[in-house]
């Protein structure tokens, strides 16, 4: 565990300062230069960890870690980093997580999701950021983070680990917010609510993968400028 976790962080460290980032909005940030805004319960494929990591490092984002093995070297690795590990899944510990994600978010923190993890399946998202945005009465995202050139290890996810001077391209969706009189609906219409919120969680995922994907390769355009990573 030890040896994976410092692997793990020494090749992050060591492949990030190559990257050539970008970062593109379905709808303008605030303030306008920003590479994240806060607080947002944000949603994210597993297998962008590692672009993931580099860029957002030292910034206190909390991120919901399984309890599996997986899970306890992911969470050294980013802890590492700079994030806050806050441990649970939808199978273990995840109400418990929930709150410890509550608890950053009124703090005004920001918080993440690796949303089709701990095993998959992978592209579909898990209901945790909707319980947590209509508990916290904020409001979620999605991104994803492309890359022009990596090695796909063959796991459940197909992590991504970026080969050196990669370019990436991180595509944020517009805002959602799970309106607070769906905390007060009769059990049959709070459950199509959910489920509808869940439903535009994952379109809003697929939409962002499907832009980046498409347009990584122009990283570096004016359209796409480098920022510093």
């Amino acid at each position: 565990m030890w040896l994976i976790s410092w692997a793990s962080y020494l090749a992050i460290s060591l492949i990030g300062p190559t990257l050539r980032y970008s970062i593109s909005w379905e709808e303008p940030p605030s303030p306008p230069d920003a590479t994240y805004e806060k607080p947002v319960i944000y949603s994210f494929w597993h297998r962008a960890v590692f672009p993931s990591a580099w860029l957002w490092r030292k910034t206190g984002i909390a991120v919901m870690v399984s309890r599996s093995f997986d899970g306890e070297y992911i969470a050294r690795t980013i802890e590492k980093l700079g994030f806050v590990a806050v441990r649970g899944s939808s199978s273990r510990g995840g109400s418990k997580a929930l709150l410890g994600l509550k608890s950053q978010l009124e703090q005004g923190n920001l918080v993440a999701f690796t949303i089709d993890g701990p095993r998959g399946p992978k592209y579909v998202a898990k209901p945790g950021p909707v319980l947590l945005s209509r508990a916290s009465a904020l409001p979620m995202a999605a991104f994803y983070v492309a890359l022009s050139d990596a090695w796909v290890l063959n796991t459940w996810d197909a992590l991504m680990i970026p080969k050196p001077f990669s370019k990436a391209l991180v595509r944020f969706s517009a805002k959602m917010r799970v309106p607070a009189e769906a905390a007060n609906a009769e059990d049959a219409k709070l459950d199509a609510q959910m489920a509808e919120f869940h439903r535009q969680l994952q379109a809003a995922l697929e939409r962002v993968t499907r832009f980046a994907e498409e347009h990584v390769a122009r990283v570096g355009s004016a359209e796409f400028p480098i920022i510093k990573g």
